[in-house]
């Protein structure tokens, strides 16, 4: 299908080849071959096709490729580079701080739920990098886990909190 589209990605202009109305989720993981956000429910609902758009968390299931079309889009693969960007670093770290907090507190047990959990609590802690608990709790608020990691992910919100302040976890 030919037409105009394009939509920037973790800082990179695609053209797309797909329908206007098709969902941002598919084009992401189908043309662009990005793994990180997931299909879960198809509804908006968990939160595993999470990405963010203009640094606002979306849920690219329900959101169509045309709507973003002139904003930026960041997945979890585009993270590290959102944050050295946001904070004005000259290079890229490996990982986004919570990223490695999640590894380091072994957050994930499936997998499934990971993405969503980063993508929002980055954009958390880009608004608020020393957020209360309860402000952890209600940003969270939507996102699903099967496997009930919720105490691990507060935890490495909290890690990464410290770890952007530039305190030692």
């Amino acid at each position: 299908m030919a037409n105009d589209l394009s939509i920037t990605v973790n800082g990179r202009l695609h053209p797309v080849d797909a329908s206007p109305d098709t969902p941002l989720l598919y084009v992401l993981s189908n043309e662009l071959s990005l793994h990180g956000p997931r299909f879960g429910c198809g509804l908006a609902q968990c939160g595993s096709c999470s990405v963010l758009l203009d640094g606002v968390e979306v849920r690219s299931c329900q959101t169509p490729v045309a709507a973003v079309a002139g904003k930026a889009v960041t997945t979890l693969e585009g993270l590290a580079a959102w944050y050295a960007q946001q904070n004005g670093l000259a290079a890229a770290p490996a990982l986004h701080p919570l990223q490695q907090a999640f590894i380091d507190e072994q957050a994930p047990q499936c997998g499934y739920c990971t993405n969503g959990m980063i993508v929002k609590g980055s954009e958390l802690l880009a608004r608020n990098p020393r957020p209360s608990e309860a402000q952890i709790r209600a940003a969270m608020d939507g996102h699903m886990c099967r496997c009930g990691t919720y105490p691990r992910v507060m935890k490495a919100i909290q890690v990464a909190s410290r770890a952007i302040a530039g305190a030692t976890p």
